[in-house]
């Protein structure tokens, strides 16, 4: 899960004008020649206006839809106050954005009981000063809106075509919201229906300030009319855009882009065409949500290991993917060669909180969270024990580091359980290890594993073991390696290879001879141990 900056646009991106409010269109350059004076509804000018409509008709409120400014000298409303309160009224009931009144013959001042009926309505109400031609506002304004319609529908196209090429690219999830974060400006997070994070993409910081208040903003983001686009976080002028993802009848995540500053329809917009290139890419991808949440645990794991970023940053990222945090207890585990499904299940089976993700050299690598009360040491043990039963491996080995009760330790035990799975890997087919291993239990082994990439040691390796390091002499190889790794065992060596104890003496004679040494003698035995070691750590 990882952001990008959106100082990058798409080649040809240019923003959108902002959407005209009331206010917008009253400090028109034309408008303004009519020296307008708001006298009603004062708290309510940042209404959006979709049209502009000049009608003289007392019953106007049945021609308009919702979002008209509407424009009127009032001469059929002159001399009947019942007119004039029910025409206010009317204009409320169909969601006009305002109402403006060129005064002159009919009203050369404002009406009281239309200016007071308003005020009770909260519809602004405008007057006009000067004698001012309704058609140059509705002709300025009218064009305006339908540049800005234009723009958004342009937009769109540009998006999807954007969105399409990529999937047909075989780009991931993540290049997908990197594109729409880049077109929308604020940062975009997709999560599953428990509105767990699974992915994000945005400029970072903005991205980190949004996971940070994550709870709060998922409340109210779909707080309300759940199932339906539309916008969160209070109403329709935050920004705060969101779109279903699904199909065939079933949902199965949801889209949100946080904070988005252009106009609520422009932004839905961009919001349906981001998923609707989400939902066909899950589709193209297999139809597995799953591997989602699976990328985001991997995005999550990857950075705490690698120490790239600092762990207090990943805090939120972590909370909102859905990681108890709080007065927790986390064990950094990694399974060599485990499978990440099954030890998902195997951690849902048990009822224990955590992330799995596999890393990448092959191995997995699960973080348990637990409540400070659990004991850690014996659930871990109780994870191996299930997890040799559920694989069907008996040897199956789970690396672990020790608790941390502070989040900044949890990168540094993700890295030491990563060394302890390291340094048992290539032995866990020869020695009888418990079901979990830590570093107390890798010895040299460990530490050999630590020095591997050390020159000095990779020459003494070779000097070492220069008599079989030739493809011809792999069978031999092995079998010192064996016979080193269960302390000399000559009867369990032979039993391991399904050899002879006659067969094996041959085969260890052979061994000596071509490294010049004595297996009898302790030290040299030992020298030679510490380089296959090395060897086998270098090979990787």
């Amino acid at each position: 899960m990882t952001t990008t900056s959106s100082h990058s646009r798409p080649p040809g991106w240019q923003p959108l004008e902002p959407a005209l409010s009331v206010r917008q269109v009253l400090s028109l350059e034309r408008v303004l020649a009519g020296d307008p004076e708001v006298v009603a509804g004062a708290g309510q000018l940042d209404r959006p206006v979709r049209w502009v409509h000049v009608a003289e008709a007392a019953d106007v409120g049945v021609m308009l839809t919702g979002g008209e400014m509407v424009l009127t000298t009032g001469v059929l409303l002159a001399g009947d106050e019942a007119k004039q309160a029910e025409y206010v009224q009317s204009l409320y009931r169909a969601e006009a954005a305002a109402v403006v009144l060129g005064l002159g013959r009919a009203f050369p001042a404002p009406p009281e009981v239309m200016r007071r009926a308003a005020e009770r309505c909260g519809l602004p109400m405008v007057v006009l000063h000067r004698p001012f031609p309704f058609a140059e506002l509705t002709e300025e304004v009218q064009s305006r809106l339908v540049r800005r319609k234009f723009a958004a529908v342009s937009l769109s196209e540009t998006v999807r075509t954007a969105l399409t090429g990529l999937i047909t690219a075989g780009a991931p999830l993540q290049r997908l919201l990197d594109e729409a974060a880049q077109h929308s400006g604020c940062p975009v997070v997709v999560t599953n229906l428990a509105h767990r994070v699974l992915a994000t993409a945005g400029e970072r910081p903005a991205v980190d300030d949004v996971l940070r208040d994550w709870e709060r903003i998922a409340r109210q983001a779909w707080g309300h009319h759940p199932g339906r686009s539309g916008t969160g976080g209070g109403g329709e002028g935050d920004g705060w855009i969101r779109a279903e993802l699904g199909g065939r009848g079933e949902r199965w995540g949801r889209l949100l882009l946080c904070g988005y500053r252009g106009d609520t329809a422009t932004g839905r917009l961009l919001a349906d065409r981001t998923a609707e290139a989400l939902v066909l890419h899950r589709m193209l991808d297999g139809g597995s949500a799953r591997t989602w949440e699976e990328q985001s645990a991997q995005s999550l794991l990857t950075d705490l290991v690698s120490g790239v970023v600092p762990a207090r940053q990943l805090l939120p990222r972590a909370r909102a993917a859905g990681l108890p945090v709080n007065r927790r207890t986390f064990v950094p585990l990694v399974v060599p060669g485990g499978d990440a499904g099954r030890l998902d299940r195997t951690l849902r089976l048990l009822g224990l909180s955590g992330l799995v993700a596999e890393l990448a050299d092959g191995a997995t690598a699960v973080l348990l969270s637990l409540a400070r009360d659990q004991h850690a040491e014996a659930l871990t043990a109780h994870f191996a024990a299930r997890l040799r039963t559920e694989s069907g491996v008996p040897n199956a080995v789970v690396a672990a580091a020790d608790p941390r009760t502070v989040w900044e330790d949890v990168p540094a035990g993700l890295r030491e359980a990563r060394h302890v799975a390291d340094a048992v890997a290539d032995s866990s087919a020869v020695l009888d290890l418990p079901a979990v291993v830590r570093l107390r239990d890798v010895h040299l082994r460990g530490l050999v594993r630590l020095l591997r990439d050390d020159p000095h040691v990779q020459s003494f390796a070779e000097r070492e073991l220069d008599g079989l390091l030739c493809a011809a002499d792999q069978e031999l190889l092995n079998v010192l390696r064996t016979y080193l790794a269960t302390g000399r065992n000559k009867s369990r060596t032979a039993q391991l290879h399904h050899v002879s104890r006659p067969a094996l003496y041959r085969r260890l004679e052979a061994i000596q001879r071509r490294l010049g040494v004595d297996l009898d003698d302790f030290e040299q035995a030992a020298s030679v141990h510490i380089a296959l070691l090395a060897h086998d750590a270098q090979q990787g």
